[in-house]
C-alpha cells in the first residue's frame, strides 16, 4: 500500500489528548494586540501562530480551540484586523492570530505594513515552534497561500496546514482539494508532514489541534 504524502494526522493518544484538553481547559487570556515588534511580550514561553487569508475561518477555529465563542473576534468586514494578536493558554503557551492576509480591498500602505511586520516576526521570534497555515477546503491552496507558505520556508519556521470548513464539501471534493494541496506543499521545504482536517462547526479535528499545541517542545 502507497503511503500518501502529506497524510492526515492521525486521533491523539490518550496521553496527548488528555494535555491537549487540560492546556485550553484552563485559563485563557487575551494579552494584547501588536502593531510593531518592540511591542511583542516576552519570549518566556512556547508560542505558535495562526495565519490564514481572509474568511478562511481563523477566529471560527481559534474559538472552537478554546470552548470560548468570542475570543478571537470575527469581523465581517475581511482584513480589518491588522495587528498581531496574543493570548495566553495559562502559563505554558502564547496562542498568536496573525491578521488576515490576500483581503483586495486592504488600503496599500496598511498591506505593506503588514508584511513589514510579518517578516519581522517570523525572522525573529526565537520561541516560535510553530506555525499553523489555514486553508478553506472549499478553495484549496491559492497563489496567496503559497506566497505566506515561501515566506515561512525562508524564514525556516516549521508550518502545518490546516484545512477549515471541511464539512462545507462533499467526501469526493474533500478528496480532490486534498489532492491539490498536497501537491502545492510539496514544494515547501518548511512544511510539517501532516495535514490537520477541521470543522469549527462540527468540532472536527479540534482535539488532534489541541493535542499537537499541547505537546510541541
Amino acid at each position: 500500500m502507497t503511503t500518501l504524502p502529506f497524510p492526515l494526522a492521525e486521533e491523539p493518544e490518550t496521553a496527548a489528548r488528555e494535555a491537549g484538553r487540560l492546556l485550553f481547559a484552563g485559563p485563557v487570556d487575551f494579552v494584547k494586540g501588536v502593531v510593531a515588534m518592540p511591542g511583542l511580550p516576552p519570549a518566556d514561553r512556547l508560542e505558535v501562530c495562526f495565519a490564514g487569508r481572509s474568511n478562511v475561518g481563523k477566529s471560527s477555529l481559534i474559538n472552537a480551540l478554546t470552548g470560548r465563542k468570542s475570543l478571537a473576534r470575527a469581523s465581517n468586514t475581511p482584513g480589518r484586523t491588522q495587528e498581531i494578536n496574543y493570548f495566553a493558554l495559562g502559563e505554558e503557551r502564547y496562542l498568536v492570530d496573525l491578521p488576515g492576509y490576500g483581503y483586495a480591498e486592504a488600503p496599500l500602505p496598511i498591506v505593506e505594513k503588514w508584511q513589514r511586520l510579518l517578516k519581522s516576526y517570523l525572522a525573529g521570534r526565537q520561541t516560535l515552534r510553530r506555525a499553523f497555515v489555514l486553508v478553506d477546503t472549499r478553495h484549496g491552496v491559492k497563489p496567496v497561500d503559497d506566497e505566506i507558505m515561501q515566506l515561512l520556508d525562508r524564514s525556516a519556521v516549521t508550518f502545518q496546514v490546516v484545512m477549515t470548513k471541511a464539512d462545507k464539501v462533499s467526501r469526493a471534493e474533500r478528496m480532490a482539494i486534498l489532492d491539490q494541496v498536497r501537491g502545492a506543499l510539496a514544494k515547501h521545504p518548511a512544511a510539517y508532514p501532516e495535514l490537520v482536517v477541521t470543522s469549527s462547526e462540527k468540532g472536527d479535528g479540534i482535539e488532534t489541534l489541541r493535542a499537537i499545541i499541547a505537546t510541541l517542545e
